[in-house]
């Protein structure tokens, strides 16, 4: 049982198995409760991890909130029959929570859209001119735009981009496929999206496949990453918008065809 009711931080497996066997025991609001506070390091984990790009938009507590909603639906959900670790699951859970509920807030004005779906444009074409993906300042030419205009824009849309890959990956799976502790009813998509996911990256430049390997893999913050590089962190967040950008895209094209 230990391998499913994996304790977190503060408790031990003992512990964790302690309150499962409780509540499947008695499935009432006090022993549901107790996992409930049990697991709310785990919510305060993934909350402190998305909290640094969302917060412009969205406060700390709001954020809590929406992953106490996740985590009591992966409660209610969470089905012993499979075999999987109760953490990774409720950690699907509870960031999908928290994207779903940024998505409704349909925070990024409309030219702001508008200029980002420009330049998306913008790089389609060039990609299929060049045979590569183009870089900003011949984005910028082609649109008969400054370079630090295309990238400020890039900045601007950071948010909206890592909202709407994230949600592409929520709507297939749950949460970004990094893990193969996810729930076992979607493995098979899982694998999928992983091939497709390592196609897109390997098209990506070497500065920027190592900006997604540090964000999503060593989980980095952006700040943390700009002091690897040695940049600011405005520009780690315009390579990481236009990286979004560009596999949302390709990504989004693989998965319809």
């Amino acid at each position: 049982m230990e391998s499913s009711f994996r304790s977190f931080l503060g408790g031990s497996p003992q512990e964790a198995e302690r309150l499962w066997v409780e509540f499947s025991k008695k499935p009432n609001v006090e022993n549901r409760n107790l996992l409930v506070t049990h697991y709310i390091p785990l919510v305060r984990t993934v909350v402190l991890r998305l909290f640094p790009t969302y917060r412009k938009h969205v406060d700390f507590d709001d954020l809590m909130s929406c992953g106490l909603l996740g985590l009591m639906d992966a409660l209610d959900k969470f089905d012993l029959s499979k075999g999987v670790k109760f953490e990774a699951y409720a950690t699907l859970r509870i960031r999908g929570e928290i994207i779903d509920q940024i998505r409704k807030q349909d925070w990024a004005p409309v030219n702001l859209r508008q200029k980002i779906k420009k330049i998306e444009e913008a790089y389609d074409y060039l990609e299929l001119q060049l045979g590569r993906i183009p870089n900003e300042k011949e984005v910028a030419e082609h649109l008969k735009m400054q370079t630090d205009e295309v990238q400020k824009a890039l900045d601007d849309s950071h948010t909206f981009n890592l909202v709407a890959l994230d949600e592409l990956f929520v709507e297939r799976l749950g949460a970004m496929p990094l893990s193969d502790e996810g729930n076992p009813d979607t493995l098979c998509d899982e694998k999928e999206v992983k091939r497709i996911m390592a196609e897109v990256i390997d098209t990506l430049s070497e500065t920027e496949k190592l900006v997604i390997s540090m964000y999503y893999y060593d989980e980095l913050t952006m700040r943390e990453i700009a002091e690897v590089f040695g940049v600011c962190e405005s520009r780690v967040s315009q390579i990481h918008a236009k990286t979004l950008m560009i596999m949302r895209n390709k990504m989004t094209k693989a998965f319809e065809s």
